[in-house]
């Protein structure tokens, strides 16, 4: 049942991902996007698996957890930015 719950998380990770992007609410590109959505998705089934700990299913887990990931990962690289350029 583990194996099948992560490769669906995996796989609406990529649409939500995706989505971000085509609606416009994180600018990073389509396969940067995609490629942070599953990072989020794999570490937040690995803290799943080893301590129990979930917001419900593995799949509002998985768009919880690319959704959180693609909203504070650009706005992280954004303000690093920010703080570079005052420096100068």
């Amino acid at each position: 049942m583990g194996f099948f719950s992560f490769f669906g998380s995996l796989v609406i990770a990529r649409i939500v991902g995706y989505l971000f992007e085509k609606w416009e609410f994180s600018h990073n590109g389509i396969l940067p996007s995609i490629v942070i959505a599953l990072g989020a998705v794999i570490l937040l089934f690995m803290i799943r698996v080893m301590f129990a700990w979930t917001f419900g299913s593995p799949g509002l887990d998985a768009i919880i957890g690319s959704a959180a990931a693609l909203i504070l990962i650009p706005t992280e690289v954004a303000y690093r930015r920010r703080q570079k350029n005052r420096r100068r």
